[in-house]
């Protein structure tokens, strides 16, 4: 068995390392479980559990200094336990759940440890050293895959003969339980989701997906395209009388020969602005709660640096403005780096150019694109992916976990790659451009009406909770679920997300709401009434 936990364990070292991957989603059981399922010789069973626990930690997602349990850590156990005892995907969230939270604290402590290195990263500006500057954020980077691929080949090793043991004196009420609860705790993912999107102005398109889940029992993926037509014809704009055009209308196609002076556009290669685009990657590899990804900023513009400054002192004084405080949402990160590459090339040309509107720029970007990209990625492209792989995986489908893969990653790819260079060429005036078309604006509105009718049918198509509950005598019972199919197909699956997200608006924690839910599955099991 020993070969098959090392491999087990690099699989979670590989989901652990997604902070170098650039926020790929790779991390997630969705694409895991199918890994552990094929080194434990049950693919399928793989796929069910990891869509399961995708389910359950939909909305687990990390923006801000929210750090969310660790499913990665949790995922792997909860399904490799669940597999090697042969006990099902109840099993896997009965083990998943304590592990996620419990390793959410070693890695949350590991945060705070790495605010330690940040009095080296800056020993190494002030000597004007980027190599120890990349190198320690390499380094600091690896601590948490390799100290959680520590903890888990010892749970492995140690636990799994003492885990098996105790799954088999589990009782059947017990295991019933879970087996209610994980119907219900999809709820708090779809209740995460809505409080990143739901408001007054778009809660209408949460309920028309709802609604054509519940009634028209259409798949989610031609919800989502329904969304994509309904958000393109919701954002667009009245066509104006001819006479009404402008000089002052932008084309995309037509940067502003202002926008960069031509004498810089040609400075820096294409090839040293796919470096940026690949250090990118790495953004949160140091990720810390002290400076945040700082040095994931400036390990991705060291290239740029690298070409510009040629003494000590210009190095030094470019490295120390990249360690300052740095955070955004990672897929519109690349837009700021390549803005910034091309003041550090004017910064480097003209000796009365301003260097405080370097660091003022990224201060002043950071917080704005972090609110539309992480929007545009958490609550419309990993909605939609989520959707479609988990309705496919949780059959038992290997589909679903490809195309999540794909479906999330090829737009956020491409657009990762290209805002490098459009924020190199077209820089400030890029984002002028787009305050006055007003484009970011409808980006926002139209990610929200996808999104929104994502989630929306989500409850429908992807939980099954119902009762068993009679009224009336034996001979002439009528089934409540019948009633309430009648009323509103899918009426318990919606009343139950909405319950969660009302505790998720009053800020309870998510770690109480899933006990909440697993406790309400326990009591179920002796009271019955849902299955």
């Amino acid at each position: 068995m020993l070969v098959t936990y090392l491999l087990l364990t690099l699989i979670a070292v590989f989901g652990h390392f997604e902070d170098f991957l650039g926020t790929t989603l790779l991390s997630r059981p969705l694409i895991l479980g199918p890994l552990v399922g094929l080194v434990l010789g049950d693919v399928t069973q793989g796929v069910m559990i990891g869509a399961t626990l995708e389910l359950i930690f939909m909305g687990n997602i990390k923006v801000g200094a929210a750090i969310p349990p660790d499913i990665i850590t949790g995922g792997v156990l909860g399904t490799a336990f669940a597999i090697m005892s042969h006990k099902g995907p109840a099993i896997a969230l009965a083990l998943a759940v304590p592990i996620s939270i419990l390793s959410e604290m070693v890695i949350s402590g590991l945060f705070v440890f790495r605010a330690v290195f940040n009095k080296k990263f800056n020993q190494y500006a002030e000597a004007g050293d980027y190599k120890g500057v990349q190198r320690l954020h390499i380094l600091s980077g690896l601590l948490k895959p390799a100290l959680m691929g520590i903890i888990i080949f010892v749970a492995l090793e140690l636990g799994s003969t003492a885990i098996k043991s105790f799954l088999d004196l589990i009782p059947a009420w017990v295991q019933s339980g879970l087996q209610v609860a994980g119907n219900m705790l999809p709820a708090l993912g779809f209740a995460l989701l809505m409080n990143l999107m739901f408001n007054k102005r778009v809660a209408p398109y949460f309920f028309l997906g709802f609604m054509l889940a519940a009634y028209l029992k259409l798949p989610i993926i031609a919800i989502g395209g329904l969304g994509v037509i309904i958000a393109l014809i919701v954002t667009q704009d009245a066509p104006k009388p001819a006479s009404s055009s402008t000089n002052d209308d932008f084309d995309f196609d037509d940067t502003p020969a202002e926008t960069v002076p031509a004498e810089q556009q040609h400075q820096l290669s294409k090839a040293t602005l796919r470096k940026l685009f690949l250090r990118s990657l790495a953004l949160e590899a140091n990720f810390n709660f002290e400076t945040w990804q700082n040095t994931g900023f400036a390990f991705a513009i060291i290239p740029v640096l690298k070409k510009l400054y040629h003494t000590k002192e210009a190095m030094t004084a470019a490295l120390k403005r990249h360690l300052q405080l740095f955070n955004t949402s990672p897929y519109g990160s690349t837009l700021i780096i390549g803005i910034t590459a091309a003041m550090e090339e004017q910064n480097a040309q003209d000796k009365d150019f301003d260097e405080e509107s370097i660091s003022s720029v990224k201060l002043g970007l950071m917080g704005p694109l972090a609110g539309v990209f992480d929007s545009l990625f958490w609550g419309t492209f990993k909605v939609i992916a989520a959707g479609v792989g988990t309705s496919l995986a949780i059959k038992g489908n290997i589909l679903g976990p490809l195309l999540f893969l794909i479906i999330f990653n090829v737009p956020h790819l491409l657009l990762r790659y290209n805002l490098t260079f459009i924020g190199y060429n077209a820089g400030t005036k890029f984002l002028q451009n787009l305050s006055k078309s007003n484009l970011m604006d409808k980006l926002t509105s139209g990610a929200a009406i996808l999104g929104l009718m994502v989630v929306g049918a989500m409850p429908a198509t992807l939980m099954n909770i119902k009762t068993p509950l009679n009224i009336g005598s034996s001979s002439s019972a009528v089934g409540v679920q019948g009633i309430l199919d009648q009323i509103v197909p899918a009426m318990m699956p919606l009343g139950l997300t909405f319950l969660v997200y009302y505790f998720v608006k009053k800020q309870v924690k998510t770690t109480w709401l899933l006990l909440g839910l697993l406790v309400l599955g326990f009591a179920d099991s002796i009271i019955h009434l849902f299955v």
